[in-house]
């Protein structure tokens, strides 16, 4: 029983590990999910700025920085969507590796209620032996 408990504890900390590893995935996607948000609203901006400049004219210098900036502004937002890629694939292999702790702890948990209900037949027949005993050796002293 106390190897069971030693090896339940064992597969329990290893699940938190897991459990931990899994919620700093999330943490990344969801980062990485807002930072394209981020670029991508500034991208919006940025184009209504051009938009409203051009309106009272601009100069072909003024008109190259700026689709210059929006280029640079979408190859970021290209940077962040590979890093959303690599992160979804990290939270899926985490969420994996948690689960597949999980089931070896609900397997050790297992393991343990029956090794529990072993040990409790055998004191509840360990007792009702005793107490047959008793009423054996009461029957002979009042019959002999």
């Amino acid at each position: 029983m106390r190897q069971l408990n030693t090896l339940l504890k064992f597969e329990q900390d290893k699940e938190a590990t897991a459990a931990q590893k899994l919620q700093a995935a999330e943490l990344d996607y969801q980062q990485n999910l807002q930072r394209l948000t981020g670029v991508q609203d500034y991208r919006l901006e940025y184009m209504k700025r051009l938009s409203q400049r051009s309106l009272s004219g601009i100069d072909s210098a003024t008109y190259s920085h700026f689709h210059g900036f929006i280029a640079k502004l979408d190859h970021a937002a290209e940077q962040v969507q590979i890093a959303i890629k690599q992160a979804k694939s990290m939270l899926e292999l985490r969420k994996k590796q948690w689960l597949a702790q999980r089931q070896k702890v609900k397997a050790v948990e297992h393991l343990k209620e029956q090794q529990l209900k072993k040990v409790a037949v055998l004191a509840e027949k360990r007792e009702q032996k005793m107490f047959d005993e008793i009423a054996t050796q009461q029957f002979i002293r009042r019959n002999y």
